[in-house]
């Protein structure tokens, strides 16, 4: 019942005939465009509902899987990319657009190009900010983006990229209709295509209420299946309490990111099923380097020294996650674990402030994200321990907390001290985690919270990207993590596991290690 009084108002008898999902998600969304945000509760609900990419990533094997491109090649040394694009893929018919054509090449060549080509109408529509892609630099790696073809696209590259083909398989790597896209010009709505989506996906937009739900209908020309979900709610339930509470009557078939502590409860239940999912993701403390004293790597080395990682492992996660040693999480390829990482030693925290010429400590602001992450699943708490630690070295720590909104909006204006928040990747390249959150070029898009902008650093991650051999790649990667630790712009803390709680009528929920959640293929036991 509470599906359909979210949906519309409902006659009893439609109440029993609808097949409609509720999932209980913890933030608004911040977009209805993967190309705009970074962030995950908003490409949990749009990336995989709304839209498809050229390309995905098998979460078992590593391979390349065909999806909106057929067949792909690389020409001219790994400069040239063509995609070869799959026909009869239909866009969404909506209340707001009824396309003429199916999905081809100028689809592509449309999407692509309003990330980097001034020309293309929409590439300053909604501020001209592409994070994920400027964070990585590559909508400067883009020479040109052509139709060869009615479904066939090549793109040319300033020079090759090893990682080309994962970034064009993550959730940010979407296609637009650029028929919509003419329609929108003509009605001077251009706005609209990131506020009222149209895509290729399972589903298709229907309405949002900011603070209560994102409302979907099935896709029923879906190219890739059959859709068994004739509606899907997204219900925005900010609090844990709430959502597991939802989860518990049943208002909710899926509750995101239920706390540690809610676990016991959830597991006594027969009707709901507890799963921990491996993720790639780190959650860490990042330092605001370009402001006073965190611009000193002893001050950002002395904090790192006053936190009790393993009580926070205890107290936040209640062991649901690995005590992080890297940037990299150990499921990465090219991860290692860093010896140089500070342990917990309050004297030698206080010597080193002491160097730094803060003996009698300082005053210091704490930003803690208002929603759970499978990162950090209680930032606040998280940010009370470090309190009462710092506390012990002189520090006062205020915390801060805002709307999720808003919290990201001042973030990317580095109004921040230090801030307690993660990254969770989009595919198993390690570029997924250095590039988007501690780049120079991550810096300017906003994106980088710790402000760090290093050029030994950036040079690394360039030459990984003009590196073939896996082995000299690894080696590669390996100095940068090093960097990472001894520089200190971030304390990483944790990798944790993705825990959500659903329903036992609920199958086929794909939830990759990487990447948003994907509900095309769910069904619900009536």
């Amino acid at each position: 019942m509470f599906a359909c009084t979210l949906l519309a108002a409902c006659t009893f008898e439609e109440q029993k005939t609808i097949n409609g999902l509720v999932y209980c998600s913890e933030a608004n969304p911040v977009a209805f465009n993967p190309q705009l945000t970074t962030t995950g509760s908003t490409i949990d609900i749009i990336s995989h509902q709304l839209y498809n990419r050229l390309l995905s990533i098998d979460p078992t094997s590593g391979e390349f899987i065909p999806e909106l491109a057929t067949s792909w090649s690389l020409q001219d040394g790994g400069k040239k990319v063509v995609f070869n694009l799959r026909q009869d893929v239909a866009f969404h018919q909506t209340d707001y657009f009824t396309p003429s054509r199916s999905l081809n090449a100028d689809d592509v060549v449309f999407t692509f190009t309003r990330l980097f080509d001034v020309y293309n109408p929409y590439h300053f529509v909604g501020g001209g900010n592409y994070p994920y892609f400027q964070s990585i630099g590559l909508d400067q790696s883009f020479r040109s983006v052509t139709k060869t073809g009615e479904y066939q696209v090549t793109f040319e590259l300033f020079s090759p990229d090893s990682s080309f083909l994962s970034n064009m398989a993550t959730d940010f790597a979407i296609v637009l209709s650029k028929e919509y896209a003419d329609m929108l010009s003509k009605n001077e709505s251009l706005e609209d295509i990131d506020r009222l989506p149209i895509g290729t996906g399972p589903y298709k937009y229907k309405r949002f209420k900011r603070d209560a739900f994102v409302r979907f209908y099935r896709n029923e020309d879906y190219w890739k299946s059959d859709v068994a979900i004739e509606q899907l709610v997204f219900d925005i339930t900010s609090d844990s309490n709430t959502r597991i509470a939802k989860a518990l009557t049943g208002e909710c078939d899926i509750a995101a990111h239920p706390s540690s502590a809610h676990i016991e409860v959830l597991n006594n239940r027969e009707d709901i099923a507890v799963e921990k999912l491996a993720n790639l993701n780190v959650g860490y403390l990042a330092f605001n380097t370009q402001k006073a004293p965190f611009d000193k790597v002893e001050v950002r080395r002395a904090i790192s020294h006053a936190i009790d990682k393993q009580k926070i492992l205890q107290a936040v996660y209640f062991n649901n996650a690995d005590m992080a040693q890297s940037i990299l999480p150990p499921e990465s390829w090219a991860y290692q674990a860093q010896p140089n990482y500070p342990s917990y030693n309050l004297e030698l925290a206080k010597s080193l402030l002491e160097t730094a010429g803060y003996k009698d400590g300082f005053t210091m602001d704490l930003w803690a994200m208002p929603v759970s992450r499978i990162y950090n699943p209680n930032a606040r708490k998280m940010a009370e321990l470090i309190q009462s630690e710092l506390k012990q070295i002189g520090i006062k720590v205020n915390i801060i907390e805002y709307e999720w909104n808003t919290f990201l909006e001042r973030l990317t204006l580095h109004q921040h001290d230090s801030v307690l928040i993660g990254w969770a990747a989009d595919s198993p390249e390690p570029d997924n985690f250095l590039n988007p959150i501690l780049s120079c070029a991550s810096v300017f898009s906003g994106k980088n919270p710790s402000n760090w902008c290093n050029a030994e650093f950036d040079l690394l991650l360039t030459k990984a990207h003009d590196t073939e051999d896996i082995e000299a790649r690894k080696e590669i990667y390996f100095a940068a993590q090093q960097m990472v630790a001894q520089e200190l712009p971030l304390l990483p803390i944790a990798h944790g596991l993705r825990l959500q709680a659903k329903s036992t009528h609920i199958t086929g929920v794909e939830v990759p290690p990487f990447g948003g959640i994907s509900l095309a293929n769910a069904r619900k036991a009536q």
